[in-house]
């Protein structure tokens, strides 16, 4: 173990010497070593630079050698490793018993699938499991065994690769011959570990769970009262009266009448569950229309607002008072709390330790500018300091190029904290790179041809054509719908196809010419077109020389799935794309696009939940259901098609939805968490493996269809109504819109969030575990 003395020197403003006695900074006798003092404060101060810029916990080890294996397990090669390692054990489930490695899913056509041998997939699995002992390994060296017993997740971490090695060891003395593998389900768990987001994003859903389920009780409170009504109203008290036929098909028993009302609370079976007593008489329709609004119109959307409102405040409104460290616990092993007491909020948490491991490089910095003086009148950190300590942070060229850029207009004063912290706001800044500059011609016609083709209505006219494009293949669909294919006379869109590839090829070479080779690739619209022109032109290239030029009466034979011909034209209608560019000159357009954008920046966190509940699910469903949905005949109880009820599982040929194996699994909990028809799922597994089966899918409902959507919606609200609302206020943080910076999606709420005190910095510092501030 590192020496902490050695730890913690160069955050103190006087040096220790031997034996502990406080001594002048600057003298000798203090520091042995000068210039390795003065190269180990640069190093950790590039560290401190490189967590606040990632928005990391700056509770580790700052030693030499940690610091060394610190910035080596965050360089991308080594988290580019662990995202594979992370990646190769979820997808293994494809591959592994049950395999789905077959065309279909469909239990009547599906050919026996590929059984690994055992060992196999769990030798790769193996070796994945070692990269994360690997990875608790050094997280747990780094943050020291003091914060590690205190952080629940690293111990978690501990635990889940035990039992995943326990269970693969028992798997193999087993032959791979057991039903169900525990460690499948604890899988997910890697992925949500390297995410912080995804912990924020389940500490968010941690806390939504009681407004939640105070909803959710009046919702199965609203269900029970409307089974009751309806058991009691639909009696029935003849054969074929309508109040007959709604309690024999809907409700003829409790289960079955609680089911029915929670698929009508999806509305996926109305009118269908009302309408035989409707028939009957018109007032039970009262029933259904009160039932449908209290439940889908008001608690429902209560639901959504209580998520949404939750959401909301996990982003923006909370303080941070103490942030978390390394693996989502706050130092001391509490949570991190606000001043209320409630959970520590995303950006507010993010933010403190931005300005904390900012402050943290600004301390070390400034002690080695009171090392260079007897007598320090002032406490600052001089810009050169910085620009060589800036030197050694692991940052892309054009932003460190910006940052130089603020600290030289300081010129030679001593930067304040308040200074060194501001310029940390130029990291939350993407730089729009200078377009390279456009060839010089030496003929004035090249010249003005130059200008022609690189002027904004070209690109309109390009639009044009594309716009023609696109009409031709649309109408001659429109006219080849009614013609059977080995009729059709493709000669005029077969020229016409060839006229538009000739215009988009000369297109792609006059822009090259005007911008220049360089200038043509620097925009992601030019390469996008580029791309598609070649792959448009090898198309047509191919077609023309396996069917020859286009005749009266040229039809090209289909060979495979798609003809060479079928094949340009599906890529040539991608030439709509091009019309995107219109969308930063509509302003309501560009901030729904501009939305969506956003949308998708911030979606890995969800997405990632989305990917952890259909993993579970998923290996949940096959252990519970493999091979109940067999195929009928060869004495299956199956009906087949025509003896089936007509919506029936078996009518409507749902035989690819089961879970035989891991892809098949994950359609059908998509189809079910669209609830469209899921009532049919609900029916069929109920007949095949029992009634117990409905509470997988209300569960698998209530996880994916209840919450996640609503909280993809309320994502969606937030992103939408602050572009709406703020659009000059983040013009303001970006400075001049002419500027060459464009602000992030990260300083989306930074108005909302409070600046952390001096006070709070300097106490957290204080607490450092492997740091001393003495001043």
């Amino acid at each position: 173990m590192a020496d902490p003395r050695a730890e913690s020197e160069p955050l103190l403003s006087r040096a220790r010497g031997d034996g502990g006695r406080d001594c002048r900074a600057g003298s000798a006798s203090c520091r042995p070593g000068a210039a390795s003092w003065r190269d180990l404060c640069f190093d950790q101060a590039a560290v401190f630079i490189e967590d606040a810029i990632q928005y990391r916990s700056i509770n580790h080890r700052m030693d030499v050698r940690s610091m060394w294996l610190y910035r080596l397990y965050y360089s991308n090669a080594c988290q580019w490793i662990l995202s594979f390692t992370i990646f190769l054990i979820l997808f293994l489930a494809f591959i592994e018993s049950p395999s789905s490695l077959t065309s279909t899913a469909d239990v009547r056509y599906r050919s026996a699938p590929w059984d690994p041998p055992c060992g196999l997939t769990e030798g790769v699995e193996v070796l994945c499991l070692l990269v994360f002992v690997a990875d608790v390994s050094v997280k747990s060296y780094l943050v020291g065994w003091a914060q590690f017993r205190t952080n629940p997740w690293l111990l978690a971490y501990l635990v889940v690769l035990v039992v995943s090695l326990t269970d693969w060891i028992v798997s193999l003395s087993l032959l791979c011959q057991e039903r169900l593998r525990v460690r499948r389900l604890l899988r997910p768990f890697f992925l949500m570990q390297n995410s912080s987001m995804m912990k924020k994003t389940l500490k968010c859903i941690r806390s939504s769970l009681p407004e939640m389920a105070s909803v959710l009780l009046l919702l199965a409170l609203h269900l029970c009262v409307f089974t009751m009504s309806g058991m009691l109203l639909f009696i029935g008290e003849k054969q074929g009266d309508g109040q007959d036929r709604e309690r024999l098909i809907y409700f003829r028993n409790l289960p079955e009448a609680l089911t029915s009302l929670l698929v009508l609370l999806t509305t996926a079976n109305n009118p269908d569950v009302m309408i035989p007593a409707y028939s009957k008489n018109r007032a039970y329709a009262i029933f259904f229309i009160v039932f449908t609004l209290i439940g889908s119109l008001f608690l429902m959307n209560l639901l959504t607002a209580i998520i949404y409102n939750q959401f909301r405040g996990y982003l923006m409104v909370s303080r941070a008072a103490v942030p978390a460290a390394p693996g989502g616990a706050a130092p001391g092993g509490q949570a991190g709390h606000d001043q209320q007491g409630g959970p520590a909020k995303s950006f507010q948490t993010s933010l403190f330790r931005r300005r904390l491991g900012a402050r943290a490089a600004y301390e070390v910095l400034s002690s080695v500018t009171a090392e260079g003086e007897a007598h320090p009148r002032e406490v600052g950190v001089r810009p050169r300091d910085f620009l060589q300590v800036l030197q050694r942070v692991q940052l892309d060229g054009s932003h460190t190029q910006a940052v130089m850029e603020k600290v030289r207009s300081y010129g030679g004063d001593l930067l304040s904290a308040g200074e060194f912290q501001k310029l940390f706001n130029e990291f939350d800044k993407r730089v729009i790179k200078e377009p390279p500059p456009r060839p010089e011609y030496p003929s004035p016609f090249l010249r003005r041809a130059q200008i022609a083709f690189s002027h904004r209505y070209f690109d309109y006219l390009g639009n044009f054509i594309a716009l023609g494009n696109l009409v031709s293949i649309s109408v001659f669909l429109v006219i080849d719908a009614d013609v059977l294919p080995e009729d059709r006379d493709d000669f005029v869109l077969g020229i016409l196809n060839c006229a538009f590839i000739l215009y988009y090829v000369l297109e792609l070479l006059l822009k090259v010419f005007a911008l220049g080779l360089p200038g043509y690739l620097a925009h992601s619209s030019n390469v996008f077109d580029g791309l598609l022109t070649a792959v448009l032109l090898v198309l047509e290239i191919s077609t023309l020389a396996v069917y020859r030029f286009p005749h009266p009466g040229w039809k090209p034979e289909t060979l495979g799935l798609l003809s060479l011909w079928d094949m340009a034209r599906l890529v040539n209608s991608l030439i709509v794309v091009r019309f995107l560019r219109i969308i930063p000159s509509l302003k309501l357009m560009a901030v729904v696009a501009s939305t969506i954008l956003d949308l998708i920046r911030n979606m890995r966190a969800f997405g990632g939940i989305l990917v952890v509940v259909y993993y579970v699910f998923a290996i949940l469903g096959i252990s519970l259901f493999r091979g109940v949905i067999v195929a009928p005949g060869n004495g299956s109880l199956s009906p087949d098609n025509s003896s089936a009820p007509c919506g029936s599982f078996e009518q409507l040929e749902y035989w690819p939805n089961n879970f035989d194996d891991f892809a098949a699994a994950l359609i059908t909990l998509w189809n079910v968490m669209v609830v469209n028809n899921w009532q049919v799922f609900l029916d069929a597994y109920r007949r095949y493996s029992g009634p117990w089966s409905k509470i997988y899918f209300v569960l698998w409902w209530l996880v994916s269809s209840v919450v996640w959507v609503n909280l993809f919606l309320a994502l969606i609200l937030e992103n939408f109504l602050h572009k709406w609302d703020r659009r000059s206020h983040l013009q303001s943080l970006a400075g001049d819109p002419d500027s060459t910076y464009q602000t992030s999606a990260e300083l989306l709420f930074r108005e909302v969030l409070e600046e952390p005190t001096e006070d709070e910095l300097m106490e957290k510092l204080s607490h450092h575990p492997h740091l001393r501030l003495c001043r």
